[in-house]
């Protein structure tokens, strides 16, 4: 993958941690390692209870104080959300109370659910109006780890912070000292640590999306032990950025991307996350554990997980895969080949979409599906991307292989990062009815015409 970042004009004031949003350089780039709380929200009745609300959140780091919290929006008093968990093959019901001063809905990112339960205003759902509630009640039926997420506005309601993390525990769950979650975050601040007002700008929207100028990680621990084997769940929750992860302090391997297992671990030190895209990595600590990223002009840190202390035992047994799916893997010829091409934006040359953006020369969502198949049927997409800009293309609703060169299948992911100038097929076996959104996750680029849907009868 090739590593990359805006460039250009450094913000002036807090120079130490915030970033404009066309630079970062070591001097303005500043880490947090301070963990979030990520408690489990339960109501009554075993029903979990999600209040999208307005809340103030210290998003600087406690140095940079002087400026107070950013007012945002988040669930249950704060931004992430509450972390939600279910075991395998058991129902989450969630209450969801919209109190945002705008329409809302929730949308639970990767969890293959009934269409009806999906969150998608105009397709799926009606927007849940301010003052208004909704019943969410779905099987979880793949262990792993993935999010929920606003898909009202989501170019900004995101990015004010509706988001949080959501974990299907496996029936025997790995044998860690630590599960630990790991959100990935960059936010777009004015120089008094107050949010720009910009989320609407169509720079954003014909660019690269929302870039955030300062970023960190929210970890669920703030520390573990020299020896401790863990589990790290990261989730990039940021709009538009790919952070190209660094991982130091830690020996292991990856297990899971997209919260779908790997038929065999791999080692890992540096892993890339599209907006949406997730990667569990389980391993040893042998130091204080140090996530960076590339920028295209220097490693710059994202946070530290401390260590504190010395397992008295540490594991020695080598790391196994996950437990499968069982997702359908297919074999033979697809049923149909079909092609995805993402058009327009900045520098993209004309396209007949009535919008910044369009798939197939169209933008926003047709009436008729795209793509309209019977339950079971595979399909080979060929995702091709002729414009100036990456893209994270998420299938709602099912999973889908990546086809590597030569045909074999990669990994199950959800969502697929596509390079500019560049074309990936993917392999999916539609076997979840239902109506599924089909769209680029950076969400300036969904809300200005790259999304349409598919149809599995």
């Amino acid at each position: 993958m090739p590593r990359w970042a805006n460039s250009g004009r450094i913000a002036s004031r807090v120079t130490r941690s915030i970033v404009s949003d066309m630079s970062i350089s070591r001097r303005t780039f500043l880490a947090s390692s301070a963990a979030m709380t990520l408690a489990t929200s339960r109501g009554i009745a075993g029903t979990h209870r999600l209040r999208a609300e307005p809340v103030l959140a210290q998003i600087l780091a406690e140095e940079f104080s002087d400026y107070g919290p950013t007012p945002s929006l988040g669930f249950n008093g704060s931004t992430p959300g509450p972390l939600l968990k279910v075991r395998q093959g058991e129902e989450l019901a969630v209450s969801f109370e919209n109190r945002t001063g705008e329409a809302s809905s929730v949308h639970w990112h990767g969890i293959r659910i009934a269409s009806g339960m999906d969150g998608v205003p105009g397709l799926t759902q009606d927007a849940v109006p301010d003052g208004g509630d909704f019943e969410y009640r779905f099987v979880a039926p793949d262990a792993g780890t993935f999010w929920y997420n606003s898909h009202s506005r989501s170019w900004e309601q995101v990015a004010r912070g509706l988001y949080g993390p959501l974990v299907v525990e496996e029936i025997t769950p790995p044998d860690v000292d630590a599960d630990i979650i790991v959100l990935v975050d960059d936010w777009r601040l004015e120089e008094n640590g107050e949010f720009r007002e910009d989320f609407d700008g169509m720079f954003q929207f014909a660019h690269g999306g929302r870039m955030g100028n300062y970023a960190k990680i929210i970890p669920s621990h703030s520390s573990v032990r020299r020896g401790d084997r863990v589990r790290l769940r990261l989730i990039n929750s940021a709009n538009a950025r790919v952070f190209p992860v660094d991982l130091a302090g830690i020996e292991g391997n990856l297990v899971a991307l997209d919260g779908m297992p790997l038929e065999q671990v791999e080692d890992v030190e540096t892993v890339t996350l599209a907006p949406a895209q997730r990667a569990d990595i389980i391993g040893d600590v042998v130091e204080a554990i140090k996530f960076s990223f590339w920028t295209g002009q220097d490693d710059y840190a994202l946070g530290t997980i401390a260590v504190d202390g010395s397992h008295p035992s540490p594991r020695t047994r080598e790391i196994s895969p996950l437990p499968s799916n069982g997702v359908i893997k297919p074999s033979g010829e697809p049923a149909r080949r079909e092609t995805l091409r993402m058009q327009g934006g900045a520098k993209g040359g004309q396209h007949p979409g009535e919008d910044i953006w369009s798939f197939n020369g169209v933008s926003d969502l047709p009436d008729e599906p795209w793509l309209k198949v019977a339950r079971g049927t595979v399909v080979q997409i060929s995702l091709v991307n002729d414009t100036s800009f990456p893209h994270g293309i998420h299938l709602h609703g099912q999973h889908f292989f990546e086809v590597a060169e030569g045909g074999s299948l990669g990994p199950l992911r959800d969502t697929s990062l596509v390079n500019t100038g560049e074309s990936r097929d993917i392999l999916c076996v539609f076997d979840n009815s239902g109506k599924w959104l089909l769209h680029c996750h950076m969400p300036g680029h969904l809300a200005t015409g790259m999304k349409t849907w598919v149809e599995v009868t």
